[in-house]
């Protein structure tokens, strides 16, 4: 859908805004929304509430939620209300700010804002406290700034402050009040369909990896001839293994025992010292991330130098069972304490038939079958040793190795393709929004249709749920 301009504009005299619609006004925030600092002393609320980028606002005590740690003393709060925009001064740039849905208390670096009238709609201002624009041109204000970029891209800010004073001057749109509400219904409106189209493209995603992994389980498994004899391997998560085929545990296929990493912390770039390989700079396909290389001193790298074709396994947290197979062209690298290192037996057994092996459903299967008893998702270098593996003659597993790599490639171009319309869909929704809230695109005639409640349960209805929306799309990208 093509939007149209309206039919004349004028110079708002803002930086961030650029030109609005004649009838628009441009007036400081101070004039549509208050600050409601209301202080929680005496107590007049007991339900803590959290902030984060992912989530917004949300109870303090559900389950996964993130925010800054609650304290004891509850007059050291301040109070918020359903409908109040709560933001982080500290973190407003980088997302931290959503529209509360309960009355609760709220950390004092937290500004929570109302409607100073019915003139003034919440849920449009919600919207330009949530555009990226707005949130960048935020950063002029900012004092004691300091920004890093994470492992995925995105950008943090580790400290900085932006006071009211500075955020009650700050230039805001001022469309008229039924203009307001027709601008809220459009975007809860495309938005929710932009959201069903990334959630059918990642749904697509996952089948297609389910396909991938499929192939590579048969292949490292079975084998690709299908007429070969079969035979029991004796065990439960391989299942059965062509007759000439015999299983070794990991330990047996390596030339030392498995070892942990260096205990180190990561210092930044010097020119001179081994690459520090942690699991965060590995990515989705098995690369190294060039944005977060660090370096360790060679003295401290020397036991933990990596060599062409060593496996690297994760052992423990969110990552555990991840695997990593290093290649002299990545240049010298030492490996950090959270990962293990397994160094082949090429006499043996192909490296790059291991690394295959631990991208198939039974290598997964294991690993969860590993957790079954245990209260910590860890898995130790002596469990790893014990690892079965179904082991084809050399010459077979080189014939697998190419027969995977060519039944993959047309599904790991599908899904390329279909991450690169994800990636153009979400730039256009994050453009689409700073174009209709600051009058870019008119939408007041565009029949807008009403979204059901079963649509809005199973996609997109608020400006909010688009950064849990974005998240959840970065972990489907990200899952192996």
């Amino acid at each position: 859908m093509k939007l149209k301009q309206y039919p004349k504009y004028k110079d708002s005299e803002s930086q961030w805004i650029g030109e609005v619609p004649e009838h628009w006004d441009v007036k400081p925030l101070r004039a549509m929304l208050k600050e409601r600092n209301e202080k929680n002393s005496p107590v007049k609320t007991e339900q803590i509430l959290s902030l984060s980028i992912a989530h917004g606002v949300t109870l303090y005590f559900e389950e996964g939620r993130g925010g800054n740690k609650a304290k004891s003393d509850l007059t050291a709060y301040k109070v918020a209300y359903p409908n109040d925009i709560v933001l982080n001064s500290m973190n407003v740039v980088v997302g931290a700010v959503g529209l509360s849905k309960y009355k609760g208390a709220i950390s004092p670096v937290y500004y929570a804002l109302y409607p100073r009238s019915k003139e003034s709609n919440i849920y449009y201002y919600e919207k330009i406290f949530k555009n990226k624009s707005f949130q960048s041109y935020l950063f002029v204000y900012g004092k004691g700034i300091l920004v890093k970029k994470s492992s995925s891209g995105k950008m943090n800010t580790i400290r900085m402050k932006i006071s009211m004073n500075d955020l009650k001057g700050t230039p805001l749109p001022f469309p008229p009040g039924e203009e307001q509400e027709k601008i809220v219904k459009f975007l809860d409106w495309k938005s929710n369909k932009i959201a069903k189209f990334i959630r059918n493209k990642c749904r697509l995603i996952q089948l297609l990896k389910e396909q991938k992994q499929a192939i590579i389980n048969q292949a490292v498994t079975r084998g690709i001839n299908s007429n070969v004899k079969m035979k029991p391997s004796g065990i439960d998560w391989i299942g059965d293994i062509p007759e000439h085929w015999v299983v070794r545990r990991l330990k047996y296929l390596t030339k030392r025992m498995l070892q942990y990493g260096a205990n180190e912390s990561s210092g930044s770039k010097v020119n001179g010292d081994p690459r520090y390989v942690r699991i965060t700079d590995i990515d989705a396909d098995g690369l190294l991330r060039d944005e977060t290389l660090c370096t360790i001193s060679r003295d401290v790298a020397k036991p933990y130098m990596l060599g062409e074709g060593d496996i690297l396994f994760a052992r423990s947290g969110a990552t555990v069972g991840k695997t990593f197979c290093y290649r002299n062209e990545w240049g010298e690298s030492a490996y950090a304490g959270y990962l293990i290192r397994a160094k082949i037996n090429r006499a043996k057994i192909s490296h790059e038939y291991v690394y295959m092996f631990t991208k198939s459903n039974a290598y997964s299967n294991w690993i969860l079958s590993s957790f079954i008893k245990a209260t910590i998702q860890n898995i130790s270098a002596e469990k790893y040793a014990s690892l079965w593996f179904p082991l084809p003659p050399l010459n077979e597993q080189d014939e697998i190795l190419l027969y995977i790599e060519k039944a993959i490639k047309p599904i790991d171009e599908a899904i390329q393709k279909i991450i690169k319309e994800i990636e153009l869909i979400r730039e256009y929704r994050t453009r689409m929004i700073s174009d209709v809230v600051t009058g870019k695109a008119d939408v007041r005639n565009i029949k807008v249709e009403d979204v059901t409640d079963e649509e809005i349960t199973d996609d997109l209805d608020s400006s909010e749920d688009e950064q849990e929306l974005d998240d959840s799309v970065e972990e489907v990208l990200d899952e192996e």
